[in-house]
C-alpha cells in the first residue's frame, strides 16, 4: 500500500536521523481528518524534488513530527510540458487541472480565450485561481509527485503567445488542423507547450497570433474532445514518445 504524502514548505537541511515538524492545515488534515497516528509511516515532500520518509513520532491538534529514515531527490522531469487551458464552464476546470497534474504536467496556465463561456473577473477570478491551485496541490500529493506543478495567473492571448515563443515545441489543438500531433518532433529536453481552446473554439485571430509565435495547429484524431479532457489526451500522446514513459 502506498504511503500518504504531505506537502511541507521546505526540507532544506533535513537528513536521515533528523526530525521534521509539520504544522498548519496540512497537519490538521492529517491528524484530524485522516486520523494519523504515532508509528505510521508517511512521505513528506517540498514539491521541488526532495522527499523524506519516516515514522510519525508525535501528533497534536495542528502538528505532527516524523523521524526521517529515508531521503530522496528526483530530477526535474524532462522534457517539461505546459498546458494552456482555456477556462471551461462549471467544475470542468478543476477536472482538467486534476488529470493534468496526475499525468505529470509541469505548469498549467488558465487562459481567457475570446470564446470562453466562463469569465473570471474580480473576486471570482481570485477564488477560481485559488481553487485550481488547491486542486493541483491535492492531485500532486495523490499521484505522489516529487515536483508539484505551478498554476499561473490568468493569461491573456498576448501572454500566451509570448509563452509560445519561448518553447522548444508548441502546439495548438484544433479540430480543423491538417497536421497530426503524432507527426510533431518531440525534444528530449526543454519545454513543450500545448494550447487547449474553449468550448466555443479558438478564433481565427487567436490562431494567427499563436502561429506568428511559432506554434503549430494539430489534431488528435477525427473525434472532437471536450476542453477539459483534450489536454490530458494530448499530453498522454506526447509523453508516450519521450523517455519519461520509456
Amino acid at each position: 500500500m502506498s504511503l500518504p504524502v504531505h506537502l511541507v514548505p521546505t526540507l532544506a537541511g533535513v537528513g536521515v536521523g533528523g526530525t521534521v515538524e509539520v504544522t498548519g492545515d496540512e497537519a490538521h488534515h492529517a491528524v484530524t481528518v485522516r486520523r494519523l497516528r504515532v508509528g505510521e509511516r508517511v512521505v513528506l515532500t517540498d514539491g521541488a524534488g526532495t522527499s523524506v520518509t519516516g515514522e510519525v513520532a508525535s501528533t497534536g491538534k495542528k502538528v505532527f513530527t516524523i523521524g526521517v529514515t529515508d531521503l530522496a531527490y528526483a530530477d526535474r522531469p524532462a522534457p517539461s510540458i505546459t498546458v494552456v487551458q482555456a477556462i471551461p464552464k462549471g467544475d470542468r476546470g478543476e477536472l482538467a487541472v486534476e488529470v493534468l497534474t496526475e499525468i505529470g504536467v509541469e505548469a498549467i496556465v488558465p487562459w481567457a480565450a475570446a470564446r470562453c463561456v466562463a469569465v473570471w473577473r474580480g473576486e471570482r477570478a481570485e477564488k477560481s485561481l485559488a481553487k485550481w491551485r488547491s486542486t493541483a496541490r491535492e492531485a500532486a500529493k495523490q499521484s505522489r509527485r516529487s515536483w508539484f506543478p505551478t498554476v499561473a495567473p490568468l493569461a491573456t492571448t498576448d501572454a500566451v503567445a509570448e509563452l509560445l515563443r519561448g518553447a522548444e515545441v508548441s502546439v495548438v489543438l484544433h479540430e480543423a488542423a491538417t497536421t497530426s500531433l503524432a507527426s510533431v518532433a518531440i525534444p528530449e529536453s526543454g519545454s513543450i507547450v500545448v494550447v487547449v481552446g474553449p468550448e466555443g473554439g479558438i478564433t481565427d485571430e487567436e490562431l494567427a497570433a499563436f502561429a506568428a509565435a511559432g506554434a503549430t495547429s494539430v489534431r488528435l484524431g477525427t473525434e472532437v474532445l471536450r476542453t477539459s479532457t483534450a489536454g490530458l489526451a494530448a499530453t498522454s500522446a506526447l509523453l508516450a514518445r519521450t523517455s519519461r514513459w520509456a
